[in-house]
């Protein structure tokens, strides 16, 4: 019985003692070759939160780094590689319990430490004086030095330390006595094997007191730190020896990961709320035909990692995918397709479908072009991935074009220029030598470029045509109008003249989404990312109509939820495309742009009226006035569309209901099975609580009914990726 009394009361200290213990942030990552893509080896990886708080690893032969406990807070990072630029990130959250996610690349640069320099305080001696004590040494870069043992460490520092040569393996301190050593581990007086392995410990602190100090053969390959100081006091003298730290287990659940991906930009955004009928009956936004959140998204799964939480569209991930709504017919150049289902993560509410449908338009009857390529070709374009995949994604552009389009380059990096005038569309083999001829290097003054582009379209407008300015960056502007203010001001005063911009975005490592995205939303056009040569097609040839021809902008949608049949309402997606109820009818206020051939979806997940589930802590308002609603028994709710035509300046009216007819998931049309899986995926890698009871091979069975004839496979790898994501997770 005290056998188990004494148990249990271990038990229990050990588990407040895990209790108390202050989860710590772990910072992880890879860094690669910006000029090759390889990973580099051997990287010396700083972390400081100031000079005197200094922590440094290295990458291993795969180029991934990794440090653990980590305190909550700020910290800068620093990368130094041999023949590689240096290169420091300042201001990395870490955050309590979660891994920090860090990937960088480096540039090539000349001699040791990279033509950029080292900051002094990182350049620290081998043995430097310590003082603490008042004679002895720190050994602080134990990874440089010849020697790994502690034994063969103490050797070098000197200050009386003596070795004898009898094969005795004894170390000797002058002037000490023989039974004097005492060593600590973490400031923790220790007693057992000397075994020293790196995983199991980060530092060691020796200190010898005697003359026969004996540590054997205790190889410390890990050890980052040795001090070593003579000690007066004999009362304190002991002969001991380390021993080998218990790992323990504190965390039982996998910790989040949080991607910082370098330099990125991604503006946060949380998922809309439920919405009550009674208190906010309308629901209010401008169309996003912007795709590049899904390319993005797919190139952080094929890179093994989830992608951060802000980075994902959900409304982006849906209207990738071409859906097969019906063409137009009429004055309007969209149709309209409305249709109800059972919510696949949630059996007790619905989702509703709202489809757009652009209409197509033959190419060779397309109106004339006026295109002006503005080209990022500043130093941080450098690599396969940006410049190198851009030319071979324009040169495919250029084949589509015909005598009367017409077609100018400006590149920009340290200063803007233009290297091609305006040039017939005929003129193929005059703009692709042009276009080889690029190379990247310079900083990047990105609004100089884009004024200068403006000047070149507006110089060569061609009326009733296509004129568009088709900037192709990684978004790092940081010379000339580099303000987001600056820039949005500028591309919306433009924009009145008939000049629309679209975005291209390349690469990873610096890549500003939030900037591009504002900046393709303001300029009129739309925001692609390219990953690969495939996207890279996809968007500038089997899209080029939607890419380029808009045939409706300002389009903005408003839906009005019956109270009678609906308790609560929530759209997916288009976050940052919300628009108060009076803008809907402000033939001010800009909305988004629908390109030729474009598909716009919208799906709202409705609690209906009924249900017992509580969605809003809100009292019934006491002096509502309630609406006859008896004629609207069958309406589910109205959805209205304002648009212009692309010269127009007066908006148009549509309006369509919805009845309130639900089918059941598995009898639905191929487009609401895709769209709700694709919904699903999306606010699954947002963590979102709404898919709690679903998981990745349920959104892999919904996927799966609706994969229909997939003619370019789009919807194929979507299932691929959804497994992927799986694996990952």
């Amino acid at each position: 019985m005290k056998k188990l009394t004494l148990f249990l009361a271990i038990l229990i200290s050990c588990t407040q003692l895990q209790a108390q213990v202050q989860p710590k942030g772990i910072l992880k990552g890879k860094i690669l070759s910006v000029n090759s893509g390889e990973p580099i080896a051997y990287v010396q990886v700083f972390v400081s939160k100031d000079t005197s708080n200094l922590i440094r690893t290295t990458s291993n032969w795969d180029g991934s780094y990794h440090f653990n406990d980590l305190d909550s807070g700020f910290w800068n990072v620093g990368f130094l590689a041999q023949g590689y630029e240096y290169k420091e990130l300042k201001q990395i959250k870490i955050l309590e319990s979660k891994a920090i996610v860090l990937n960088i690349t480096l540039s090539i640069g000349n001699g040791i430490h990279g033509s950029t320099g080292v900051r002094p305080d990182y350049l620290q001696p081998i043995m430097v004086s310590d003082k603490t004590a008042n004679t002895g040494y720190s050994v602080t870069h134990v990874q440089q030095m010849a020697v790994r043992s502690v034994a063969d460490i103490t050797k070098v520092a000197g200050n009386g330390i003596i070795s004898r040569d009898n094969g005795s393996g004894q170390n000797n301190v002058r002037g000490q006595r023989s039974a004097s050593s005492v060593t600590f581990i973490d400031g923790v007086k220790v007693i057992g094997s000397t075994s020293l392995p790196k995983s199991a410990i980060e530092e060691v602190s020796v200190q010898t007191g005697g003359v026969s100090a004996q540590y054997e053969n205790a190889s410390a390959p890990g050890v980052s730190e040795v001090r070593i100081f003579n000690t007066t006091s004999r009362s304190s003298a002991r002969k001991v020896r380390a021993v080998k730290p218990v790992p323990v287990e504190i965390y039982a659940e996998p910790v989040e990961q949080v991607m910082y991906f370098e330099n990125e930009l991604y503006q946060e955004i949380a998922d809309n709320e439920f919405e009550s009928p009674k208190q906010t009956p309308l629901s209010t936004f401008s169309i996003d035909v912007d795709k590049a959140s899904y390319a993005n998204t797919r190139r952080f799964l094929n890179e093994g990692m989830l992608p951060p939480s802000n980075a994902v569209r959900i409304e982006e991930l849906i209207n990738y995918f071409n859906y097969d709504y019906p063409q137009p017919e009429g004055e309007h150049p969209f149709s309209i397709t409305t249709e109800l289902t059972t919510c696949p993560w949630n059996e007790n509410r619905q989702l509703a479908l709202i489809g757009i449908q652009g209409e197509t338009i033959d190419m060779e009857q397309a109106p004339k072009s006026n295109l002006v390529f503005l080209l990022d070709v500043s130093g941080s374009m450098g690599s396969p991935n940006k410049l190198g995949l851009l030319k071979k994604g324009l040169t495919m552009l250029i084949e589509q074009l015909r005598e009367e389009d017409r077609i100018a380059i400006v590149v920009y990096a340290g200063a803007a220029g233009v290297v091609l005038k305006s040039t017939s569309g005929n003129k193929k083999h005059e703009i692709k030598r042009v276009l080889n001829r690029l190379s990247a290097g310079g900083s990047t003054a990105g609004g100089a470029g884009i004024k200068l582009a403006y000047k070149i379209a507006e110089d060569n407008f061609i009326k009733g045509g296509n004129n568009r300015i088709l900037l192709a960056t990684d978004g790092d502007f940081n010379v000339g109008t580099s303000s987001q203010e600056a820039l949005v001001k500028l591309i919306e005063k433009k924009r009145e003249g008939g000049v629309f911009l679209s975005v291209l975005g390349f690469g990873d490592g610096n890549l500003q989404d939030y900037k591009m995205e504002q900046i393709a939303d303001k300029g009129n056009g739309n925001y692609s990312y390219i990953d690969n040569i495939l996207e890279a097609k996809k968007v500038l040839v089997s899209e080029m109509g939607g890419t380029l021809f808009t045939i409706a902008k300002d389009v903005k949608v408003q839906a009005e939820f019956n109270p009678a049949k609906v308790k609560a309402y929530r759209l997916i997606g288009y976050v940052n495309r919300a628009l108060a109820a009076e803008d809907f009818n402000d033939d001010t206020k800009d909305a988004g742009e629908l390109g030729a051939g474009h598909t716009v979806t919208v799906l709202y997940e409705i609690v209906p009226v009924g249900s017992e589930e509580k969605i809003k802590d809100i009292d019934e308002l006491k002096y509502q006035k309630e609406k006859d609603i008896d004629s609207l028994s069958d309406e589910l709710l109205t959805v209205k569309f304002r648009y212009k035509q692309p010269d127009g300046e007066k908006s148009i009216l549509l309006t369509k209901t919805m009845k309130d007819e639900v089918i059941e998931l598995e009898n639905a049309s191929h487009n609401l099975q895709f769209s709700a899986a694709v919904a699903s995926f999306g606010m699954k890698l947002r963590q979102s609580t709404s898919v709690n009871d679903l998981d990745f091979k349920d959104i892999l069975e919904i996927a799966k009914m609706a994969k229909g004839l997939d003619e370019n496979g789009y919807r194929a790898e979507f299932l691929r990726l959804v497994e992927t994501a799986e694996l990952i997770k």
